[in-house]
């Protein structure tokens, strides 16, 4: 009984960090939905990356915490996460800019509810 309900506890805190992560993420989409390039790295100089690394470094802390938690209950790694890493670096030469690509992400998240 103490393991399932450690592993409940568990399972409400990692939906607890996805709301959260899905918050963070939602707000930084915004931001560069409005204009603000470095959230995806199309520009790779340092001043970008400097300025927006505290939000990568937010995101990458929830969701490691999110990934460990999904391993202990046996859940694939949060797709979510893996996802919006694998959207950043550097863009093919057609790709959109950083505010469409951003407004891209949150329509996408607005359809999946």
């Amino acid at each position: 009984m103490a393991k399932a309900d450690r592993l409940e506890r568990l399972d409400a805190r990692r939906l607890e960090l996805e709301a959260a992560y899905l918050a963070e993420l939602t707000g930084a989409l915004r931001v560069a939905a409005a204009g603000k390039w470095g959230l995806f790295d199309h520009r790779g100089d340092r001043t970008t990356r400097a300025a927006i690394a505290p939000i990568l470094e937010k995101l990458g802390e929830i969701g490691d915490e999110i990934d460990a938690a999904r391993a202990q209950l046996g859940l694939p790694p949060f797709e979510l996460q893996q996802q919006f890493l694998a959207s950043r670096g550097k863009p093919s030469p057609q790709a959109p800019g950083e505010p469409k690509q951003a407004q891209a992400w949150l329509d996408r998240l607005a359809a999946a509810g």
